[in-house]
């Protein structure tokens, strides 16, 4: 805007403006306009030269709120998401048809007056009079235009809104005034261009290019003279002239519009006369906004990456900030989910449990090296419904992420254990008494005040043949809980914290996990993308990388486009190579011949650990390559189903082990995932066995799940019960893992003993 002269007087626009402000009974009149009594509203005189001069001199325009493209790391659409749907279009790309309509039904003076029709003004004052209600209204279209500025600005807070539509004469002023400053700084070409993307045309639809697609599915450039009639005559009362639920008005009002056009001179009568008997045509295309709508059901991914973008300080300093880019959209995020491997987790999870079972599965997969997350998925649908077995919580991620507190971890908490040990200086061989039976030791040294067992509480093994010595290639294979227990009380829970503190590994609820003995069973509460997030460490030979779902992202503000800055995946070793290239021989075990052998794949090195919990609630495999690693959890979210004489995917289960539902889910899901992959090798590690294998190996009563050895998720551990469920000892561990693989016998507790898990930590 001018500012004063030299001299101190006005320039020519603020006289006029200043006239204009003066003439506010042309301020007060003009509000009265539209308002059949002013004082039953509240008008006072705040319409004085003093209000008008006070005001800001310039317009604060916000960027237009537009639909925001989420993309897959291939550049394929996951979902639309907005909190507006709106696409800003130039002029160039709108009918003609349209402009004229707009123009001529709502302001067909625009090119021949300037901010304010004061001709319009005395006519509507003269029919509002005469009629005694207000049947027109003098607003231009660049008032209007201003009064929408307002209501973007106010986005989606009602109070705001409210106070950006209230019938005043202090929000009539600022409306004149600044639409003095837009007429002279845009020009009539650029108003029309702003209004026809800034305004309102009902059904979820912003801006003329959204409306074109939702009523016609169709762009605003190819909108033909009927069409564009029938947009125009939206403008006025979206709800009122909605075609979709009121085709009559609807077109009653289209037709005023070609009507008016004809009498402007925008078409001739014949066009009009035409135009008039030609039906509404309507093509609806119904709105797709949200993670609803995401491909391959990927929505709790899409979830997730709303959740980043909202949480992570690299979009903004605080939470209001990055809210407000979110919710002003135009942005085009491109993710690292991988089409292919969203489409294997999909399928698997189909293939093994139904929606509609008693229990649920959820899968994550991540790049070792990256952290990239490449699929997330779970058997129950993204939504709203609960008819449809749907939910909106992400079973995947921690409860900031997606309000799931994560859950028990069983025996695939034990190779943590195993890499303090091994970081402490112990050996690959390290051997334990592992006695059926064990006295937890105490104290136990922490990073803080030791532990002690101050209740005496034992912890007992599958069953009574299942006594060492063991040392760790079998104790892991066959996860004995004793010798893990044994283990913690030789290094201290200090180094174990430590090394999940490295490999990120957090409670659900975010805090850090507990220094007490059972978190070497897996009692703690985990997420899958948390569990698969730290194997990828021992993939990729000790180096942990923060998982990342996000690549880049490009901002649309008008017709400029600026990239953002991402998070990036911060990668620091956890331990060395050697103690990882150990793990993964270790862990390689239970694939080829141990109690993951149904989740092994037989053309690439893998390795991994199954694990099930307290009676069965949960069932977890935990599994990597080097190239991928996969977290698969079932179980109950509400953690309230015992997982026996139960039917998953169509499939009845006596027991659900880990190996025999989360490991063909992994297996699968992964399978799929790594067609086309490289076949990458594990760094061989020879672990010595002085000793020969025991005979018991063979013996009938372990309880294995390929029936032999009770190898299975046999060893009680990690509940409710006492020191986490430690005192289960496997009451149905052994039970259990003798059902399946025959034989067993159930071990007997002092009274008053809890019974913890079935197996929570105990056999993966």
């Amino acid at each position: 805007m001018p500012k004063k002269r030299s001299g101190g007087g006005l320039s020519s626009t603020q006289q006029a403006a200043k006239f204009l402000g003066v003439s506010v009974l042309a301020g007060a009149v003009m509000a009265g306009i539209a308002l059949p009594a002013v004082g039953a509203l509240g008008l006072a005189a705040k319409g004085s030269v003093e209000s008008f001069d006070e005001l800001p001199a310039n317009l604060k325009t916000p960027p237009l709120s537009q639909r925001t493209s989420i993309l897959d790391a291939n550049g394929g659409q996951i979902a639309t998401v907005y909190s507006r749907d709106r696409t800003v279009v130039p002029l160039k790309n709108i009918s003609p048809y349209l402009q004229k309509a707009i123009v001529a039904i709502e302001d067909s003076r625009f090119y021949e007056h300037g901010a304010v029709d004061l001709k319009g003004v005395l006519r509507a004052l003269n029919k509002n009079a005469r009629s005694g209600e207000v049947s027109e209204g003098a607003s231009t279209l660049t008032q209007q235009y201003v009064k929408n500025v307002f209501v973007e600005e106010a986005g989606d807070d009602p109070t705001k809104v409210a106070q950006a539509t209230q019938q005043t004469i202090g929000r009539k002023i600022a409306e004149l005034k600044y639409a003095i400053q837009v007429e002279e700084e845009l020009g009539k070409k650029k108003i029309l261009e702003n209004y026809l993307n800034i305004t309102f045309f009902g059904q979820q639809a912003y801006g003329v290019e959204a409306a074109a697609h939702r009523y016609f599915s169709k762009s605003a450039k190819d909108l033909n003279l009927q069409e564009s009639a029938l947009l125009a005559g939206i403008v006025q009362s979206p709800s009122r002239y909605d075609p979709v639920n009121d085709e009559a008005e609807a077109k009653k009002r289209r037709n005023v519009v070609i009507a008016r056009m004809a009498q402007v001179g925008d078409v001739s009568q014949a066009q009009a006369d035409k135009a008039a008997k030609a039906p509404l045509g309507l093509k609806i295309s119904k709105p797709k906004n949200g993670c609803i709508t995401a491909v391959d059901d990927a929505g709790f991914f899409c979830d997730y990456v709303r959740n980043v973008f909202l949480n992570d300080p690299v979009f903004g300093k605080t939470k209001e900030d990055r809210a407000k880019i979110w919710n002003q959209g135009g942005l085009t995020i491109r993710t690292t989910l991988d089409p292919q491997a969203q489409s294997s987790v999909r399928q698997s999870l189909k293939d093994h449990v139904n929606a509609s079972d008693e229990v649920s599965a959820a899968t994550t997969l991540v790049e070792p090296g990256t952290g990239k997350i490449v699929a997330m998925g779970q058997s129950k649908p993204y939504g709203t419904n609960a008819k449809q077995h749907e939910t909106v919580i992400n079973y995947s991620v921690d409860y900031a992420m997606g309000t799931s507190n994560g859950f028990p971890t069983g025996s695939t908490f034990k190779p943590f254990v195993a890499a303090a040990a091994l970081e402490e200086g112990r050996p690959a061989t390290q051997e334990y008494p592992s006695p059926y039976e064990l006295t937890v030791p105490s104290p136990i040294q922490t990073c803080d005040k030791p532990y002690t067992n101050e209740d005496g509480t034992k912890i007992p093994n599958e069953n009574e043949s299942e006594k060492g010595p063991y040392r760790l290639k079998k104790a892991m294979a066959l996860s004995v809980n004793t010798y893990f227990i044994e283990m913690v009380a030789d290094i201290g829970l200090c180094p174990v914290t430590k090394m999940t503190d490295k490999l990120h590994v957090k409670q659900g609820t975010g805090k850090n996990l507990p220094q007490v003995p059972s978190i070497a069973l897996g009692t703690e509460s985990v997420s899958p993308l948390t569990m698969a997030s730290a194997y990828a460490a021992f993939a990729n030979r000790g180096m942990y990388c923060t998982p990342i779902a996000i690549e880049a992202v490009t901002q649309r503000v008008g017709e400029t486009k600026k990239s953002l800055e991402v998070p990036k995946s911060t990668c620091s070793r956890a331990m060395s190579e050697g103690t990882a290239d150990t793990i993964n021989a270790l862990l390689k075990g239970v694939v080829d011949s141990g109690t993951g052998q149904q989740a092994g794949l037989g053309d690439r090195d893998n390795a991994g650990k199954t694990g099930t919990t307290d009676e069965r609630r949960n069932a977890w495999f935990v599994g990597y390559t080097p190239n991928l690693s996969g977290a698969v959890w079932v179980g109950s979210a509400t953690q309230q189903v015992k997982m026996r004489n139960i039917t998953i995917g169509g499939v009845y289960h006596d027991l659900v082990y880990g190996s025999d539902t989360p490991g063909p889910i992994w297996k699968d899901a992964m399978t799929g995932a790594l067609v086309g992959k490289g076949a990458e090798s594990f760094v061989p590690v020879n672990i010595p066995d002085p000793d020969k294998e025991r005979e018991d190996r063979d013996k009938p009563g372990r309880g294995q799940d390929d029936g032999g050895n009770g190898d299975n998720e046999g060893n009680g551990n990690g509940g409710e019960g006492l020191l986490g469920g430690l005192t289960d000892g496997g009451n149905n561990g052994g039970n259990d893992g003798g059902a399946d693989g025959g034989g067993g016998t159930e071990p007997t507790f002092p009274e008053g003993f809890f019974r913890g898990n079935d197996n929570g930590g105990g056999r993966g």
